[in-house]
């Protein structure tokens, strides 16, 4: 009854139903599980990341990723040798549970390709169904293990890793030691439960008038208008304290040179044989007199734009707390402890980014399964691997996350969600959030099991780069910037098609390619993503001892630099 499946397999689902079902198959009998909402013995080990910084806070004084030193765990989690596993994923699910433990036990036995193709497609829809109770509990600290593990991995049967896969996914680790915004689904449910993160953006939908609310739903509908306020003003409140800390670092610094130079003009030698007497300024000294004045000049302009960038800040800072008392005294901090109605609008966007990632010709099987892994270990997308590449990318593309306000530029890193499909492009959601386009974070979603690791993560970078200039560009993004330079050149060559399908291409090759010398882009496109998104100076003037090509765009950007046109 059972010749056609693997005997891990047969042998794990039989454990899995439980004493009176030691013996049987899991087609015979699906029943003999009892999805209880009996609590399990196999509870949550692992505790969230230690770190007292919080992945929402936006650190501007960061200028990169800090190195990857360890990509796995010495000491492996036992969650994967659990013999009661499967039961514990699917313990307490009700219905969606039982529906899924038929369609997998047929689809693991069945030995007819129509048949199986049939139950392959059915998988799918029932195990949306699962998710959709159970990420609403990645909040709870007692929420077991291995229902983690399903949400963020996909993994529910162990015995569909090979050994080495097993060994690879225990090593992994569970917490965010980087403190990045690199997120797994289950903590990405989490953060979105507890309030800490708002929904992502999703077509805006009918508001309901706040006389037909009932109290609790206008007390809501009150607490979503006042955080969105908040996003607004943290993002004024946060760039407005870079730029008086630029400003206070410039003051610093006149300061500084002023008090030398002052210190350098009041020494006077004496003068032979007038002990009494001092000489004159000496040639260098009477220099320092028009320098000292210079910068007086600057110390009284930086002056001016100090206190009224302290004012601005005194405002935004009043304003942001005002708000925040109004959220506390609604109790917005208990009130958002599991906010069950953002976890349901949030997994039907999820849904869809996990759709997005493989497209539509693309494996679809929610599972996680060797038949369909075929990562190596630093190809899979863990929150480290997706680091290191996102770390190599800004080495190359150093103003990859950078958003200029007030000519100056903040380095945003966005939230990276990991979603565990068989897909092969990343891609991003959105930009920045819509009330707060200065320091918000942005979205981008990356399959974490993708045939190239890092070609998924440059497209979804890709797509972040040029929804940002677009963005920036607004109504004039065919004309202007990046977009716009793009675009004329796409018109120009009539080329035909989506034109950011066109630009994530090229990007892919720029950074894969033209960065080692290997030139495969259009002059034209070369030449516009020099001016935009240009290589470190020391990757230039490597370039440039490399071919004629790269030797002349540098000395176009010292053209520039000499006529301030740059």
């Amino acid at each position: 009854m059972s010749d056609g499946l693997d005997p891990e397999i047969a042998a794990l689902l039989s454990q899995s139903g439980g004493d009176g079902a030691a013996e049987s198959a899991p087609v015979e009998t699906p029943k003999a599980f009892s999805f209880s909402s009996s609590k399990s013995s196999s509870a949550s080990t692992a505790s969230s990341s230690s770190s007292n910084k919080s992945v929402h806070d936006v650190d501007l004084s960061r200028k990169e990723f800090e190195p990857i030193e360890q990509f796995t765990n010495e000491f492996p989690s036992e969650v994967f040798n659990d013999t009661t596993y499967y039961k514990t994923a699917l313990t307490g699910e009700n219905q969606s549970a039982q529906r899924v433990h038929q369609i997998l036990s047929k689809y693991l036995t069945c030995q007819d390709p129509k048949d199986r193709a049939v139950y392959r497609q059915q998988i799918v829809t029932s195990y949306w169904e699962l998710l959709r109770g159970m990420v609403g509990k990645m909040g709870y600290p007692d929420t077991p293990m291995p229902k983690k593990m399903l949400v963020r991995y996909g993994v529910l049967l162990p015995s569909l890793f090979k050994q080495e896969q097993k060994e690879f996914f225990s090593k992994v680790f569970l917490e965010n030691r980087e403190a990045e915004p690199i997120l797994y689904v289950d903590e990405w449910f989490k953060e979105i439960a507890s309030g800490r993160m708002g929904n992502s953006a999703t077509d805006e939908k009918k508001q309901v008038k706040t006389a037909n609310m009932t109290p609790d739903q206008a007390a809501s509908a009150e607490q979503s208008r006042l955080m969105q306020l908040q996003s607004k003003n943290s993002g004024k409140l946060q760039s407005t304290e870079n730029i008086l800390n630029i400003k206070e670092n410039e003051r610093r610094m006149l300061e500084g040179e002023l008090k030398r130079d002052i210190e350098d003009l009041c020494e006077h030698n004496a003068v032979l044989g007038l002990d009494n007497h001092a000489a004159g300024y000496t040639e260098m000294q009477r220099k320092l007199l028009p320098e000292i004045t210079d910068i007086l000049h600057r110390l009284s302009k930086n002056d001016k734009e100090l206190s009224k960038v302290l004012e601005e800040y005194k405002e935004a800072k009043a304003t942001y707390d005002n708000v925040q008392d109004k959220i506390n005294q609604g109790g917005g901090a208990a009130a958002a402890t599991n906010d069950t109605e953002a976890v349901k609008i949030e997994f039907e966007t999820v849904r869809q980014m996990a759709k997005m990632t493989v497209g539509r010709r693309g494996n679809q099987f929610p599972i996680f399964t060797r038949e369909f892994y075929h990562c190596t270990e630093r190809g899979t997308g863990t929150r480290e691997n997706v680091i290191d590449v996102l770390r190599w990318i800004e080495s190359l593309d150093p103003g990859v996350f950078h958003r200029i306000h007030k000519n100056i530029p903040n380095r945003i890193v966005p939230y990276v969600l990991l979603v565990p499909t068989y897909g092969d492009r990343g891609f991003c959601w959105e930009p920045f959030d819509r009330y707060n386009r200065v320091t918000s974070r942005g979205r981008i979603v990356v399959p974490m099991y993708p045939k190239d690791l890092k070609i998924a993560v440059l497209t979804a970078v890709a797509d972040l780069r040029w929804q940002v200039a677009k963005e920036k560009a607004s109504y004039y993004w065919m004309e202007e910037g990046l977009t716009g330079q793009y675009y004329q050149h796409f018109d120009q060559m009539k080329l035909k098609g989506d034109v950011k399908e066109f630009f994530i291409e090229d990007y892919i090759l720029w950074m894969t390619k033209e960065s080692t010398g290997v030139q495969r882009l259009d002059k034209d496109v070369r030449g516009i993503f020099w001016r935009n998104m240009p290589f470190p100076k020391e990757l230039k003037e490597e370039l440039r001892k490399r071919s004629l090509v790269y030797d002349e765009l540098c000395k176009k950007d010292a053209n520039r630099e000499m006529s301030d046109g740059y």
